[in-house]
């Protein structure tokens, strides 16, 4: 093997380590396929958090609905801010004891356009969007609705790169492999 490609999401932290550890121990070149992070743009009203526990603590003390938008692996995080009510999203089911008290699913898989998400953020009355900043135009109909709807999105900081070297579409990785 002469270089290893990682094209994980961009919240696939213990994967990227992985291949990270692996390229170290190995010798072998590591380049990461990131698609860049979503960007505010005008009409936007964005925080950022840190992470899912800092996430919920900035939901507040006063109750919100709120638009979990964040998958099915750190849902339990919110459990510490059971005031609120949720609309979890996620590709595959929630292991219900990870749920906060007040929680709803919703089973899909994206691409969700922009007009879908705002008959969704309307029909459930969601306060606020929580989302992970993955980047990408698959789910970025979230970002769109919240804005045109005036909604406040915390917005999840992406896990803190691995140091390897960072592409940021096919044609430049292909461009590496083929160096």
């Amino acid at each position: 093997i002469d270089l290893m490609v990682d094209p994980t999401h961009p919240f696939a932290a213990r994967m990227a380590r992985n291949a990270a550890e692996a390229a170290s121990l190995t010798g072998v070149p590591l380049i990461t396929l990131m698609r860049p992070a979503w960007q505010p743009v005008a009409g936007d009203k964005w925080q950022t958090a840190s992470g899912m526990a800092e996430a919920a603590t900035l939901l507040g003390s006063e109750p919100r609905r709120v638009f979990l938008a964040i998958g099915r692996q750190e849902v339990q995080m919110f459990r510490a801010a059971a005031q609120h009510h949720y609309l979890v999203r996620s590709v595959e089911p929630v292991e219900p004891t990870h749920l906060p008290a007040n929680a709803q699913c919703i089973l899909a898989r994206g691409p969700f356009s922009e007009d879908d998400e705002i008959a969704l953020l309307a029909d459930q009355r969601i306060d606020i969007v929580v989302a992970k900043n993955s980047g990408g135009a698959a789910t970025y109909g979230k970002i769109a609705a919240a804005r045109r709807l005036g909604l406040p999105v915390i917005m999840i900081d992406r896990p803190k790169p691995t140091g390897a070297a960072v592409v940021a579409d096919i044609e430049d990785a292909m461009g590496a492999i083929d160096a």
